[in-house]
């Protein structure tokens, strides 16, 4: 089963960026994320085009925030990413005449549905701020003083 973890690597990124002092390269953000620079900068445009992120260019330059993490909430962040599906089950569809499967494909979608739902409203309740508190709650539990940026 092949699964998106594009929220979550993002989510990963702009909380390290939060507490990253200045503009962070994409090669630096590539090399956290285990993946090529240029991954990192086609999903960063496209926060860009929200305003969540901001790019300078040349010596010095890099990613940074564009926001306040008080108000951006995961769902907003989802949306950026073009709201990718949150299921990896679908519906069986080799005989949509069967009314077997018609029963079965209708009480799994209107399932489907309401998961979804349930999910983009828990969204939409959690801030990229209530994630870096928890952060900073950890890293204090760790002994690391609140400090969660470096251990990527």
């Amino acid at each position: 089963m092949i699964r998106n973890s594009k929220l979550s690597g993002i989510l990963h990124i702009l909380l390290h960026m939060a507490e990253h002092p200045g503009p962070v390269t994409s090669k630096h953000l590539s090399e956290m994320m285990v993946t090529n620079p240029v991954v990192i900068r086609q999903t960063m445009a496209g926060l860009r085009k929200q305003g969540y992120v901001k790019s300078e260019k040349g010596h010095g330059g890099g990613w940074t925030l564009a926001c306040d993490p008080s108000t951006v909430t995961l769902q907003d962040i989802y949306a950026a990413l073009g709201s990718p599906s949150l299921l990896a089950i679908s519906n069986r569809t080799a005989s949509p005449g069967c009314l077997v499967e018609q029963v079965v494909n209708s009480t799994l979608q209107q399932t489907f549905n309401e998961a979804e739902e349930l999910l983009l409203s828990r969204f939409g309740e959690i801030t990229l701020a209530m994630l870096i508190a928890e952060c900073h709650t950890n890293a204090t539990a760790r002994g690391n003083n609140s400090q969660c940026y470096g251990a990527s």
